[in-house]
């Protein structure tokens, strides 16, 4: 029981700390890319799609099909390096607790799984 209690206490004087971490997401930005590089998309920290580039080449080509499935794994790929940039970022401060736990504080858009 006083075990807990110090772990309750701990995260209680992280907590501004915490607050800082899960903020400061907005401002890191990663990229995930597919077809060699012809479609990138950029992710913040909080989730959020930035950007997306198409090499014009793609577009030119009028492969519609391929296009959409190169778009989805780029996103794919910079959600994910998103989402292991932000636990890294939050680990230190949140003491290996399930990021889930702070949807809340990132606006809900954090952990908390495929909406």
């Amino acid at each position: 029981m006083f075990n807990q209690l110090g772990m309750l206490a701990e995260l209680m004087r992280n907590a501004g700390k915490l607050r800082e971490s899960v903020q400061s997401l907005s401002q890191l930005e990663v990229e995930g890319d597919s077809g060699g590089g012809s479609v990138t998309a950029k992710v913040n920290g909080r989730l959020e799609v930035v950007s997306v580039h198409i090499d014009p080449k793609l577009v030119a080509d009028g492969d519609a099909e391929l296009l959409e499935d190169l778009v989805v794994a780029a996103v794919n790929a910079g959600l994910a390096k998103a989402r292991d940039a932000a636990a890294q970022s939050l680990a230190s401060v949140t003491g290996g607790l399930p990021a889930g736990l702070f949807a809340d504080l990132a606006g809900g858009s954090f952990g908390g799984g495929e909406r």
